[in-house]
């Protein structure tokens, strides 16, 4: 910080020096050009100051685009020559003030497009310009959009911005350790996926400082790029529709591509525990799935074959309920009873005791 606090002080003496030698307000005192000069450089620092946060690929679009627009505008003044006096000479000043503003705001708005992914994107095509994916933080600590490419079912260019990983390095700094474990699982994941063939995954410098929420950075970088959001999170899925952009979330696919189960049809599961009703256990698809399994609650830890009776879906996916095949066919358990103490036991009741005559 103390070398830029220098340069700009040796910046504003050499321009305020510099005003005072060559005295540029004709008629006018020394102390009025050194004012003059003062002024110019304390505006250039200002522009400076503000321009901190601006992304590389703006300023440079911005220099771009004012080099441009000098270029077109000294050619228009070249066709103006014939007219050097009153009108035209007004007109070429205005052009050669018009073009280069143009270009510079233009230039400005339109720097994504000197990023690297939106430049290969260019030479690809329009097809490959729709397959940009931008990545969010709860999609990337996830770690199933890494499957999802290696498999093939998401290509093209996956861009990660900046306050995506500044957000990931927060998170895996955590005094948290369940937060620094998926901080940093997040990180490994980046780092797998920048390893896979046919997946590239470009990091962007693009950057909005005058929005302040992650999400709302997100889907303004993803409608400037025209490109889509993975997420897994609900509400930033919802705003993105609103604002018309696409959006893949993980865990609708998942969804999407569980298999098909209708009542009657017959699976074989593991009864893995106890389910809330009575007499009911609960198992699991490879998938994820949960099976509630009436008539199994003494079958725990056993495999068994079910007849389905019913397919529920709700927001946190699907639930299969199911009724033991063997059930009713069997020898039943004995019933049950309980003890004198109160204690439950199996088995018939005892003999009743003989009475006397």
């Amino acid at each position: 910080m103390a070398w830029f606090l220098l340069a700009r002080a040796i910046f504003l003496g050499a321009v305020t020096y510099t005003a005072a030698v060559l005295l540029p307000l004709e008629g006018a005192g020394l102390a009025a050009n050194a004012s003059l000069g003062a002024a110019i450089a304390l505006a250039a620092i200002a522009l400076e100051w503000r321009m901190r946060d601006v992304s590389v690929p703006r300023i440079l679009g911005a220099a771009i685009g004012a080099a441009l627009g000098l270029f077109i505008a000294k050619l228009v003044t070249g066709a103006l020559m014939w007219s050097d006096r009153g009108h035209g000479a007004f007109v070429q000043r205005v052009i050669l003030l018009l073009f280069p503003y143009l270009g510079l705001i233009i230039g400005a708005r339109r720097g994504e497009w000197l990023q690297p992914a939106r430049l290969t994107a260019l030479f690809r095509g329009s097809a490959a310009a729709r397959r940009q994916t931008v990545l969010d933080t709860s999609v990337v600590i996830d770690g199933r959009v890494a499957d999802v490419c290696e498999v093939g079912f998401l290509d093209g260019t996956l861009v990660v911005p900046q306050f995506v990983l500044r957000e990931l390095q927060q998170i895996a700094d955590s005094t948290d350790t369940m937060r620094r474990n998926r901080g940093r699982r997040g990180l490994d994941i980046l780092h797998r996926m920048r390893k896979m063939a046919g997946v590239d995954v470009v990091v962007s410098d693009t950057d909005f400082p005058d929005i302040r929420e992650v999400d709302l950075k997100l889907i303004e970088l993803a409608r400037s790029l025209n490109a889509r959001i993975a997420t897994n999170d609900l509400n930033l899925n919802k705003v993105a529709r609103l604002r018309g952009v696409g959006v893949l979330n993980i865990n609708d696919l998942a969804n999407a591509v569980k298999p098909v189960v209708l009542p009657g049809e017959v699976m074989t599961v593991l009864i893995l525990k106890e389910g809330k009703e009575y007499n009911q256990g609960v198992a699991y698809l490879d998938d994820g799935t949960m099976v509630v399994v009436d008539n199994a609650r003494r079958l725990l830890n056993r495999t068994i074959d079910i007849t389905v009776t019913s397919v529920l879906q709700t927001t946190a996916g699907k639930m299969i309920f199911g009724r033991h095949i063997g059930a009713g066919t069997g020898p039943q358990a004995p019933p049950e009873r309980e003890d004198a103490r109160g204690r439950t036991r199996a088995g018939p009741p005892p003999p009743a005791a003989a009475q006397d005559p």
